[in-house]
């Protein structure tokens, strides 16, 4: 059920959400956090909306999600209200704001925050240079960005360690979870011998590519090249090269071990709603992300 209330109060809307869940019986007893979702882009809401839906079948939430219209004119508040079919295990209120109060949408979200529960905030498309001092980011013990849609995806997620703060994280980092998981199922085979060095290719725009490499270079002592090409991460030990592969559209992988026969796994490119389910799953800082951030600087670019 969808519900539209233009030209309305923030009080007004919640007088309607609570209405709404007398009405159909919900309670917000098991909702586990409130996921704040801040985009520019009214054109991909729907397509934001959707994979917050899909995340909340999960982690049952409130979504809020602020979009802004033109800053010109007088302040005005139009909201809908999302339940039912059309919000998964949630609850979805959208704001959108116009004139003098899309510069405030922190005080918009604020009276809709659920009392006692985390607040995550989320920006799918342009994020604030420093999510942690964005009044949005302030509010949330959990900040997620997006470097894969950025006009410069490899400067943006270089850029992360210069903004980071306990909290923040990249969706490209939970793209490469099950790389990383593979990778470290297959190091964990004899012989266990150290990694000497490693290659990472892949498209010169995929920053997933990029913090695989700077995640290999914060535990490995050897040098790590980032070339642009086919998808592929090559470890060089001792005694022989472990290589992971994927066509760039595929979605299965070769794994190659020295002395050992190939093997096929499951490797699809993951959808942004699995992503932004992972990373609803934990909530204390991520210091791996972190040292893969740091670990970018010792990578070599080629």
């Amino acid at each position: 059920m969808i519900i539209d209330i233009p030209a309305t109060t923030t009080g007004a809307v919640n007088k309607r959400l609570v209405e709404v869940r007398e009405a159909g019986g919900a309670v917000t007893l098991g909702r586990v956090l409130t996921l704040v979702v801040s985009t520019d882009d009214d054109e991909n809401a729907e397509s934001v909306i959707e994979a917050a839906n899909e995340a909340s079948r999960e982690h049952p939430c409130r979504v809020i999600v602020v979009t802004r219209g033109g800053r010109e004119g007088e302040s005005r508040l139009d909201a809908q209200i999302r339940v039912g079919g059309d919000a998964g295990a949630s609850e979805v209120v959208v704001l959108r704001l116009y004139g003098e109060l899309a510069g405030h949408e922190d005080s918009v979200v604020v009276p809709f925050l659920l009392p006692d529960t985390p607040v995550v905030a989320w920006w799918p498309d342009k994020p604030p240079a420093v999510p942690a001092r964005d009044p949005l980011g302030q509010l949330a013990v959990r900040r997620i960005v997006d470097a894969t849609g950025a006009p410069d995806p490899r400067a943006t997620i270089t850029s992360r360690l210069r903004s980071y703060t306990a909290g923040d994280t990249d969706l490209a980092w939970a793209r490469a979870t099950p790389w990383r998981a593979l990778l470290t199922s297959a190091l964990d085979q004899p012989p266990h011998e150290k990694i000497l060095s490693a290659t990472v290719s892949g498209l010169a725009t995929e920053p997933a590519v990029d913090l695989i490499a700077g995640w290999l270079a914060s535990r490995i002592e050897g040098p790590v090249q980032r070339l642009s090409g086919n998808l592929q991460v090559d470890l060089q030990r001792e005694t022989g090269t472990i290589s992971l592969s994927r066509p760039q559209e595929g979605k299965t992988a070769t794994l190659s071990r020295t002395g050992a026969p190939d093997a096929l796994v499951s490797l699809a490119r993951r959808e942004t709603r699995d992503c932004l389910a992972e990373d609803l799953r934990r909530l204390d800082p991520d210091e791996v992300y972190r040292a893969a951030l740091a670990g970018l600087e010792r990578v070599v670019w080629e």
